[in-house]
């Protein structure tokens, strides 16, 4: 029987978030020299292969969609949905058998599984956790391409450039931003908002960034509603004249709090949201947003498997661009 990486971790003494960096090669993790040589030294030993799971691409696989998402919630971000979609479609087209695990239920990994696309935000122990079982592993919407894995992510830096930009061109140079907070499922890793990175940057670039004008939510609907409300009732008539959102239900929740206190969109408070699903146009006015390509993020991901199967070795990092869609929100 094939040796594991949870057999390295056990025979050393170390997490599985250890063996898997190290046998990746990640120089930023901090673990001293003679740690790192036992694990190559164990993985020789059990005669450990990267390339242990590796099937025939004729044959039937089994594919896990692992999202980190409950699928009650994700009912309610259907960004997340409309990849796992895409995901679902394409490994049709190529014969898998897909199993879903929402909300990062790990335990449901079989030993059959051949192959793993993981979309959301994973700690280094859930990832270890996922590598344990199969080396050909994907991620979607988490860059762990420093960690040695394929990841498929969105161009935040450029999109949120854009955004700014294009409120900067109707001389709009005070901008609120409104975005979300969240924890891997495990409570391990603090998720950094890259759209509010992007933000910050886009708008120190020109001498126009203020914190007072950001606001920090759980990117909900009810969330969103809250926290323009928070901006209403802080700012007065300091509030500015557009809002950039990051993810479409918290666009459509400040949408309905300035409906609500009588401030008129787009004529007072034009709005920006990001993703651009369904919703961007089931609400009045329709939401200008950062349009996502999901279909092709889920498409990739499972190109990437098919690669795998088929030998690749080299970790891919693929990074895809965005379009502005503008609607009645912004005119």
């Amino acid at each position: 029987m094939a040796a594991t990486l949870k057999d390295i971790a056990t025979e050393v003494g170390v997490s599985l978030a250890t063996v898997s960096r190290v046998l990746n090669k990640d120089q930023s993790l901090s673990v001293s020299t003679e740690t790192r040589q036992r694990i190559f030294e164990v993985a020789e030993k059990l005669q450990y292969s990267k390339g242990k799971r590796h099937v025939s691409v004729t044959a039937r696989k089994r594919l896990a969609v692992v999202q980190w998402y409950s699928e009650s919630k994700e009912q309610d971000d259907l960004y997340y949905m409309s990849i796992r979609m895409g995901i679902e479609k394409r490994g049709q087209a190529h014969q898998f058998e897909v199993t879903r695990i929402f909300q990062n239920n790990l335990e449901q990994l079989g030993d059959d599984i051949d192959a793993v696309i993981a979309i959301g935000k994973f700690s280094p122990e859930q990832v270890a956790g996922m590598a344990a079982v199969t080396d050909n592993l994907v991620f979607v919407d988490d860059d762990q391409f420093e960690a040695g894995y394929d990841s498929v992510v969105t161009d935040f830096q450029l999109a949120t450039e854009r955004v700014v930009a294009y409120f900067w061109q109707q001389k709009i140079h005070a901008i609120g931003f409104i975005h979300g907070h969240e924890r891997t499922t495990d409570n391990a890793v603090e998720v950094v908002d890259q759209r509010m990175l992007g933000f910050k940057a886009a708008m120190a670039r020109r001498h126009a960034y203020d914190p007072k004008l950001v606001f920090e939510g759980d990117y909900t609907s009810q969330s969103g509603f809250k926290m323009m409300q928070r901006a209403i009732k802080t700012l007065g008539k300091q509030l500015p004249r557009a809002f950039f959102v990051a993810n479409d239900p918290m666009a459509a929740g400040a949408l309905k709090a300035l409906q609500s206190s009588g401030i008129q969109v787009p004529e007072r408070v034009k709005l920006f949201s990001f993703n651009d699903t369904s919703l961007a146009t089931f609400v009045y006015p329709e939401l200008s947003a950062v349009r996502v390509d999901t279909d092709l993020m889920g498409t990739t991901a499972v190109d990437l498997i098919v690669s795998r199967l088929e030998g690749r070795l080299t970790p891919q990092r693929v990074e895809l661009g965005t379009r502005l869609i503008e609607r009645d929100s912004t005119k």
